[in-house]
């Protein structure tokens, strides 16, 4: 197998197991829907630590405490949830940038992304197809759903032992100078703590560069929108009493329609990334147009207290009649307005802090993690236009920076620097 294809081989690996590993914790998280805690804590101490298995043996802990679901079990499954995702999110941002170089980067980002989010499609659509009409979920419904949920993670644990070491030339970064290869050489000797050490110092220095500021703020952007779409959204279509006995599955189909979105936005930019002479702009300012479109049509189509209406749901009307096919349609271009953004942050994370992107991948996980517990906070008291409005002014102010960011990278490759040093 040549270079070149092992590389592609190990992407391709890594989507899959996250596929399988994705498909438990989002049928997880469907399932305990509604709670917003389990939410908050996930996201919020996600990425506090930083360094890939861990994720399955937190999953085994969830799939218990919501067999058995107390308050505490939900604090601590949390804890467990976002502990493991430090590691692994860190990992599988070092692993996508060694296998990378400046022409694969962004393909194999849209790779690795449509692979990813087929797991929205897969575990909604069990959750739709099974739990259809159904108010009640018995114990017995939970149990066979998590026998299966606990079998499919350990498929994705598995796969990850596949994934090959690639050869050393080639990778973004290459262009090292020797003195940074004997630095390397010399940290591999230091003892974990150390290294650790190390790590968050270097993550604290890029924290305060220009170019990490400015991506900062797109990614505090796809925070505020992933609460939106995996927690918000679906809950809002739940509590509109107008949709009768199919609001409940509404949320599993919600849930497909996302993930379709996702891999749809995934695979095309994946493929035409290659081929794309104008970088990474257009597809930034694709993403934020489909979301505007998205917030728009939700502004009308839901009623604005659906974000925090009681178990009971709502029976408040809408700006017009609000239709099911309408929050379908919004739930197809949330999830391809989130693939426009991410993919895109991956690849030029990538590209940029190639010789190092551990520390800035934890930094984009950090931020975005912090803002999605931070949106999952306000859910709980502002109404749907209030969220919708915070959500437009952070997406308008986050394509700029992204737009800055990207313009100075051209700037200094069109004139022959190394794209790095900005």
């Amino acid at each position: 197998m040549s270079p070149e294809s092992k590389k592609l081989f190990n992407i391709i690996i890594l989507g899959i197991a996250f596929m399988f590993m994705f498909t438990a914790f989002q049928t997880c998280g469907n399932v305990a829907h509604g709670n917003y805690l389990w939410s908050v804590l996930s996201f919020k101490f996600d990425y506090t630590i930083s360094g890939c298995h861990c994720r399955t043996s937190a999953l085994y802990v969830c799939k218990w405490f919501i067999l058995q679901p107390f308050p505490w079990s939900f604090y601590t499954a949390s804890v467990f949830i976002g502990i493991a995702a430090a590691v692994l999110w860190t990992a599988q941002g070092n692993c996508l940038t060694i296998n990378s170089d400046e022409h694969t980067i962004g393909r194999n980002s849209g790779i690795f992304w449509a692979l990813l989010q087929s797991s929205l499609f897969f575990g909604n659509l069990y959750i739709y197809f099974a739990w259809q009409g159904k108010t009640h979920i018995s114990e017995s419904d939970r149990r066979t759903v998590f026998i299966a949920l606990t079998v499919i993670s350990l498929v994705g644990t598995v796969l990850f032992f596949l994934i090959r070491q690639p050869e050393s030339e080639n990778v973004l970064g290459e262009d090292e100078s020797s003195d940074d290869q004997d630095l390397e050489v010399n940290e591999s000797a230091q003892n974990t703590m150390a290294k650790a050490v190390d790590a968050f110092r270097k993550s604290l220095k890029l924290c305060v560069t220009r170019e990490m500021l400015l991506l900062s703020i797109t990614t505090a952007y796809t925070g505020l929108e992933l609460t939106f779409f995996s927690g918000v959204y679906g809950t809002c279509i739940g509590a509109v009493n107008k949709f009768g006995t199919e609001e409940k599955s509404l949320i599993g189909l919600s849930g497909i329609f996302i993930g379709i979105g996702e891999i749809l936005g995934g695979s095309l930019f994946g493929l035409l990334s290659k081929n794309n002479r104008f970088g990474r702009n257009p597809v930034v300012l694709l993403g934020i147009l489909v979301h505007f479109i998205a917030f728009y049509l939700i502004f009308l189509n839901m009623p604005g207290d659906a974000p925090i209406a009681p178990v009971e749901g709502t029976d408040s009307t809408a700006y017009i009649r609000s239709s099911k096919e309408v929050a379908i349609f919004c739930s197809f271009l949330l999830g391809l307005g989130d693939s426009c953004f991410n993919t895109q942050l991956l690849s030029i994370l990538g590209f940029l802090y190639s010789e190092d992107s551990a520390p800035a991948f934890a930094i984009f996980k950090f931020v975005q993690s912090i803002c999605a517990a931070v949106a999952f906070f306000y859910s709980n008291y502002l109404l749907l236009h209030w969220q919708l409005l915070v959500m437009v002014i952070f997406g308008f102010f986050g394509t700029i920076s992204f737009f800055s960011v990207e313009w100075d990278a051209a700037a200094i490759v069109a004139r022959g620097s190394d794209y790095r040093s900005i």
